[in-house]
C-alpha cells in the first residue's frame, strides 16, 4: 500500500533473520522513502537485535501464534520476545505501535511501549475496525473501516476473512504517515497485492488452492475458512504443522476439528497428522472419506487418481513436508 506514495524498501523472500535484515538495509539508499521490514522470531532477543539494527518509527504487531514453539518453549515465551518491537519504538508523538486488539497478547503490549498506540480489529473497541465484513471466495473481500466517527466501504483481491486483519494494519500505517482516506482506497486497485495464496486449475480439472508455503494452526484454520466459502465439492490436503513443541497434538487436533466441519474428503500427510486423523474421526466424520500417506509424493499420486471438475482442493502444511511436491504434481502438463 506505501508503494503508491512512496519509494519503499522491503524484505525479499524471507530475510527477516539477523542476515537477512542487515543485507536488505545494505539496499537502502536516498532513493528510498520508507522501509517496510519483516522481522522473525525464534527465541527472545532476537527482535531486540533487530530493533538495534533498523531502528524503526513503527511496528505492527499482528498475532501471537505457536509458530515456532518448539524452539523457544511456549506461548508466553513468544509474546515476550515479540513485544521487544514495541519496547524499541520511539517514544510518541515520533513512535507508533500498531497493534492487534483482537489478540489479548498483542493488546497487552500497549502497556510495555512509550510509543503512541493504534488498535486494530473486528470489534467497535478498537481505534481501527473493519464490520459487514464480506468475503466472496475467488472475487476477495469487502468491509467497512471505521476510525474517528468515519466509515469508508474497502474492496480487495485478497483472499479469506483473515486478510482483513492485514489490511487494517497496513491502513493504520497509512493513515499515520499522511494518507487520507480516497488515497486508501486508490492505493487498494491500483497496487498489486501479494498474497502467497494461489489459485489455478489443475490438470485434473479441479481448482487448487496452493497455500503450501507453510502451516501452523491458525493460519491452517483461516486456509480452511477460505475452503468453506468456495464453490464445489471441497477436499482439504493437510500436512504435518512443524516446530510447534508443546502445543504439537493440541494444534493437530484443533486442525482435525475444523477440517472435518468444512471438507467432504480429507487427506492427510506426515506422522503428527495421525493426530489430526485421530481428532476427525472423534467427529464422526466418514473413515472411508479420510486418507493418510507418509509423505507428499504418495498423497499426490492418490490425488492425481481421484480429482476432478466440480471439486475444490486446499493443500497447506509446513515448509518441511514439501506440500509443492503435490502442487507440482497437479501443474505438470500432461
Amino acid at each position: 500500500m506505501l508503494g503508491y506514495k512512496f519509494r519503499v524498501l522491503k524484505n525479499k523472500g524471507n530475510m527477516n533473520n539477523e542476515i537477512g535484515l542487515p543485507l536488505t538495509l545494505l539496499s537502502l539508499n536516498e532513493s528510498h522513502q520508507a522501509a517496510v521490514l519483516e522481522m522473525g522470531f525464534y527465541v527472545p532477543g532476537e527482535i531486540e537485535l533487530l530493533c538495534n539494527l533498523a531502528k524503526p518509527r513503527i511496528g505492527v504487531v499482528t498475532n501471537i501464534g505457536t509458530v515456532h514453539a518448539e524452539r523457544a518453549g511456549d506461548i508466553e515465551t513468544i509474546a515476550l520476545g515479540k513485544s521487544e518491537l514495541v519496547q524499541a519504538l520511539p517514544v510518541k508523538p515520533e513512535g507508533l505501535a500498531v497493534l492487534n486488539h483482537d489478540d489479548p497478547r498483542v493488546l497487552a503490549m500497549a502497556a510495555q511501549t512509550s510509543a503512541h498506540v493504534i488498535t486494530y480489529g473486528f470489534t467497535p473497541e478498537a481505534d481501527l475496525w473493519a464490520g459487514d465484513i464480506h468475503s466472496t471466495g475467488l472475487s476477495g473481500i469487502r468491509f467497512t473501516a471505521h476510525h474517528k466517527r468515519q466509515s469508508h466501504m474497502i474492496v480487495s483481491e485478497l483472499l479469506g476473512k483473515h486478510s482483513v486483519y492485514n489490511l487494517l494494519s497496513a491502513i493504520a500505517v497509512a493513515l499515520e504517515l499522511g494518507f487520507n482516506w480516497t488515497e486508501i482506497e486508490q492505493a487498494l486497485r491500483s497496487q498489486e497485492m501479494v498474497q502467497r495464496v494461489r489459485v489455478f486449475t489443475s490438470n485434473t480439472g479441479a481448482l487448487v488452492i496452493d497455500d503450501s508455503y507453510n502451516a501452523s494452526p491458525t493460519s491452517t484454520i483461516a486456509a480452511l475458512e477460505l475452503l468453506h466459502e468456495m464453490e464445489g465439492r471441497k477436499i482439504a490436503v493437510l500436512g504435518d504443522m512443524l516446530e510447534l513443541g508443546r502445543y504439537e497434538a493440541e494444534g493437530h487436533e484443533q486442525v482435525g476439528r475444523k477440517a472435518a466441519k468444512v471438507a467432504k474428503k480429507i487427506v492427510l500427510v506426515g506422522p503428527r497428522s495421525l493426530l489430526t486423523r485421530d481428532a476427525i474421526l472423534d467427529t464422526g466424520f466418514p473413515e472411508e472419506e479420510l486418507r493418510w500417506f507418509a509423505d507428499s509424493e504418495e498423497a499426490a499420486h492418490f490425488l492425481h487418481s481421484i480429482l476432478r471438475v466440480g471439486q475444490t482442493v486446499l493443500v497447506k502444511g509446513s515448509h518441511g513436508m514439501r506440500m509443492e511436491k503435490i502442487i507440482a504434481a497437479l501443474e505438470e502438463k500432461i
